[in-house]
């Protein structure tokens, strides 16, 4: 039984000789707990264990950076502590299975710092009802990068999402992202967060959320409380009087107000007039950085007691029209009346009504008056308001000379007013398409006509490309002027913007089915830029053929480059091409017994087929391993979105030898005849041989399948071991039969000493030139074939 026992040994050792010794991952014996570590820099040390399934192996270690431990023999787990103050370190776990062979697992360390958050806002630009922030969130001081997610939100919608590529960096680094807003009127006020956050993807944990809010609204030039510019106030000769001024805008205005052309040096809402004596012109403007808005206020002051009334007090007069105002009195000791004037006076009239009027006022600044003469030789008079004004000879737009606009610079509108008065109740506004964004008025008192004009800063964007700009110039005339305050408009100007060239409306992802041709159609993509751009496909580097089928190798990342004299972008869309199932495979598989079941033959399709099997027209349940008598004829049937497809073929499952008997011993007396027989099951046929010392009284035949060994009237030489060696391609099997002779013990015992001796010598030689070919030659192989053993002596 001995020698039995060192003979399979020696089999053991050439069939792991044979074995790759390299560990798919797969097939790795080691298990780390736990599996990775994601912890903060420079916490407490983390310790991980690392247990093998081996149950025999050479001894286990660890390697931390270009440290290795100790190594232990004889355990299947052995633990090492790891520092979280390290952000490059490495950790292998390792086994040596052999002098020469080792398998090894990685250890995941990820050490992280969470990031402080700055937040910034600049103001860049003010177009009409909207102001233009630049928010930048700067994320500093974190680790590692790649799995920092940055979210931007507006109150409290998640409006954009940022993450980092840097997947080498393990070290504290700082990052910034940027949010370009516009804000309008009616938002207000609007809150901006940022949020900074350490995401370590499913299944791994996610850490608190680092934010910053800002608060940002819109800002816009100034505007009255009140419709109105002007406006009329009465009072009575030597009282106080309070006028108000109120005015919107962002940020808060400042005010100044000027009476009858003298600076009163207010920067408030409301002026004090103490004790007022005559009629006042005031206006108030109301001024911050984007503009200003100015309020006329006509004073009246009554005398005390005046005997005259005006109908009206008040009126507004274009040049060149008729104008009329009756002057009338309620008392009685009247001695006359009449109006003073430089034309259309009268003469000393009898009270209670006279009338100025003049049926083409042609001068800019009438002053005339109503006096009436009392029987008392004293004296009253009353002038009233009169204002003239014309309308604007015209109204224009021009660039002031630079033409086209390139995108991103800051360019001048004029807008001019030609012969318009009076110019302090002018307001010019612009528009853009139909917003308003500008809106001018004018302080000058002068009564005649004169020229205006008004500019307009822009910052082009690629929109205003084919917008139009106009202007209006308006005459704010007050209540007493006409109903629709005259106006004249300009012809429209059209914005010419040259802009770098893009492509909009690109999806990231498409699906095609096979054959389809690339079109724009399946892409959706559009190219807009002016001038208006070329564009041109690749793929692979190359220029795409527009006219040729998409296949199944056609799947990838395809590149438009668009390009025009302002410059060229390119937007890249992945197209997965799909395709119906099909197969490849051969139509006859030899398959050896307990291989995986779907290793055979696999459809090729996308999306993936499902597959399913038949035998004799049934649909099987796949096994997961083939067993000896699942030979026979095959139907496989792959389906998936876009078709089907079959395939028949026919395995064949091959297996190493099986022995119906096992090792025996047979003990026959001296002299009788001995007969050995030795016959194995297998697919296919095994090749038989017996091993054995040869005697002039031992035969072998063959019969069918099965070796026999004939032994003619045995002698004490026949005694030992005999080994029956079947193999196939797909293994070798080895019986062993022990033929003991009786009636000589000593003669029996010695060749089996000599057998094993034998054996073991034999043995340590081939497994020294294993592993020295083994050396000189890394993956190739030499091995003494057993049936060389037939010639040794037992």
């Amino acid at each position: 039984m001995l020698s039995v026992r060192m003979l399979s040994f020696f089999i053991l050792i050439f069939s792991l000789c044979d074995a790759d010794s390299i560990c798919p991952p797969e097939h790795n014996p080691l298990t780390l707990s736990p599996p990775e570590i994601i912890e903060e820099y420079g916490g407490n040390p983390v310790t991980v264990n690392c247990t093998t399934a081996l149950a025999e192996h050479k001894g286990m270690y660890f390697t931390v950076g270009n440290e290795t431990s100790r190594i232990i023999e004889k355990q299947m787990s052995i633990s090492q502590s790891v520092s979280l103050s390290d952000w490059n370190v490495t950790i292998k776990c390792k086994v040596k299975l052999n002098e020469f062979n080792e398998c090894s697992k990685d250890l995941q360390v990820i050490t992280f710092k969470n990031p402080e958050v700055v937040h910034s806002v600049q103001l860049v630009n003010v177009i009409g009802e909207e102001t233009q922030y630049r928010l930048q969130c700067d994320i500093i001081n974190v680790a590692p990068v790649q799995y920092v997610n940055v979210s931007w939100y507006k109150n409290s919608e998640k409006i954009q999402t940022e993450s980092f590529n840097d997947t080498t960096t393990k070290t504290p680094v700082n990052e910034s992202s940027i949010l370009r807003v516009n804000i309008s009127r009616e938002e207000n006020v609007v809150e901006f967060r940022c949020e900074a956050q350490l995401d370590f993807r499913p299944h791994r944990p996610k850490l608190p959320a680092i934010s910053k809010t800002h608060r940002v609204s819109a800002h816009y030039a100034p505007e009255l409380k009140t419709q109105n510019s002007a406006d009329d106030t009465y009072a009575l000769e030597g009282t106080d009087i309070i006028l108000s001024c109120e005015a919107v805008g962002n940020p808060l205005p400042v005010y100044n107000w000027i009476c009858d052309g003298k600076n009163m040096l207010e920067n408030t809402t409301s002026l004090s007039l103490p004790r007022v004596h005559g009629n006042k012109t005031c206006a108030c403007t109301a001024t911050n950085y984007l503009g200003n808005i100015t309020k006329t206020i006509h004073l009246h002051v009554e005398p005390r007691g005046c005997p005259l009334t005006l109908t009206p007090s008040e009126t507004v007069v274009k040049f060149g029209d008729p104008v009329s105002i009756n002057c009338s009195t309620s008392v009685t000791d009247v001695e006359g009346m009449g109006w003073e004037a430089p034309f259309g006076g009268t003469g000393f009239e009898r009270p209670p009504v006279v009338t100025w009027r003049v049926e083409k006022l042609e001068e800019w600044t009438p002053s005339p008056f109503c006096y009436v003469t009392l029987v008392d030789g004293s004296q009253r008079t009353v002038s009233p308001v009169i204002t003239v004004y014309k309308t604007p000879d015209s109204v224009s737009v021009s660039d002031m000379g630079h033409g086209s606009m390139v995108e991103g610079r800051e360019y001048d509108l004029k807008c001019d007013v030609i012969n318009v008065a009076p110019v302090q109740n002018l307001t010019v506004t612009w528009y853009r398409g139909n917003e308003t964004v500008k809106t001018d008025t004018f302080n000058d008192s002068t009564m005649t006509p004169v020229n205006a004009s008004s500019t307009l800063r822009i910052s082009t964007q690629r929109d205003y490309n084919g917008l139009t700009f106009r202007c209006e110039a308006e005459l704010h005339l007050g209540p007493k002027g006409p109903k629709f305050p005259p106006n004249v408009t300009s012809p429209p100007y059209t914005a010419v913007v040259l802009y770098k060239p893009f492509m909009e409306s690109c999806p990231d992802h498409v699906t095609v089915v096979e054959n389809a041709a690339f079109s724009k159609s399946i892409l959706s993509c559009q190219a807009d830029g002016n001038p208006p751009p070329t564009v041109q496909w690749f793929y692979e580097g190359k220029i795409l053929n527009s006219s040729k089928p998409l296949t199944r190798t056609d799947s990838g990342k395809y590149t438009a480059i668009v390009e025009n004299s302002r410059g060229r972008s390119n937007t890249s869309v992945h197209i997965t091409v799909e395709y119906s199932p099909s197969f490849t495979c051969k139509e006859h598989y030899e398959i050896t017994v307990n291989d995986k079941h779907q290793s055979i033959c696999e459809p090729v399709g996308l999306p993936t087929p499902t597959l399913t099997w038949f035998k004799d027209g049934k649909q099987m349940v796949s096994p997961q391993l083939w067993k000896k008598n699942d030979s026979g004829k095959y139907l496989l049937k792959a389906h998936n979105t876009h078709g089907t497809a079959e395939h028949t073929l026919y395995l064949e499952i091959l297996y190493s030898p099986e022995f119906k008997n096992g090792n025996e011993s047979k003990q026959v007396l001296q002299g009788e005849d001995v007969t050995l027989s030795c016959s194995a099951d297998s697919n296919p046929p095994s090749n038989i041989r017996w091993v054995y010392t040869p005697a002039v009284n031992s035969n072998v035949t063959t019969e069918g399948h099965q070796k026999i060994i004939t032994i003619t009237r045995a002698t004490s030489t026949n005694a030992g071991f005999y080994i029956c060696v079947a193999e196939n391609k797909v293994g070798r099997n080895t019986r062993f039969v022990t033929l003991m002779i009786k009636g000589n013990t000593s003669k029996v015992l010695f060749p089996a000493i000599w057998a094993f001796l034998t054996l073991l010598i034999i043995g340590l030689t081939l497994l020294v030139v294993y592993f020295h070919n083994r050396q000189k030659k890394r993956g190739q192989y030499n091995f003494v074939p057993e049936c060389q053993m037939s010639n040794i002596a037992i």
